[in-house]
């Protein structure tokens, strides 16, 4: 069966994407890729393959990018910015690739909070003071659930993460 993988490039350092990943944008023969969110670093890593630049496309072009290259058994990478499991919209994408009988594999990577904290010299749970980690993002043009208003969220004491905020 013909596969679509969604690879993520993490917080930008080429050296810190998967070796899985590092294999597939080497050997891909379609790469969609998400603009100038991704280091130049990262693209030229694609030795082989197409590039094509999603932010210059809208949502159903980016679909038939996928679909039609792997129908015809293409290794084709959709490469997102950070993590593609961390707001990464790609839940969409992949309900449409299955309903065309295409598979998707996520390949993950270091994520930009745990690298950061490396970066920093520090760790995100220290005993006795927080043993829990809260990812989230800023209410902008998502709403996010009453519930989870940072306000609310605050009250745990925990170590806070927000994306795209």
């Amino acid at each position: 069966m013909s596969k679509v993988f969604f690879v993520g490039c993490g917080p930008g350092d080429p050296d810190l994407i998967t070796i899985k990943a590092k294999k597939l944008i080497q050997k891909a023969d379609v790469v969609v890729y998400s603009g100038s969110l991704i280091p130049e670093p990262i693209l030229k890593l694609c030795k082989k393959g197409k590039l094509h630049n999603a932010a210059k496309l809208v949502r159903e072009e980016i679909f038939k990018l996928l679909k039609n290259n792997a129908k015809k058994g293409k290794v084709v990478v959709r490469l997102h910015d950070g993590d593609p499991t961390i707001y990464g919209a790609i839940k969409e994408q992949i309900d449409n690739l299955e309903k065309e009988g295409l598979e998707a594999e996520i390949i993950p990577v270091v994520t930009s909070f745990l690298a950061s904290a490396a970066a920093l010299g520090t760790q995100l749970t220290l005993p006795g003071v927080t043993q829990t980690i809260i990812v989230t993002r800023a209410e902008k043009r998502t709403k996010v659930p009453e519930r989870e208003q940072i306000s609310e969220l605050a009250k745990h004491g925990a170590t806070m993460i927000f994306y795209l905020s």
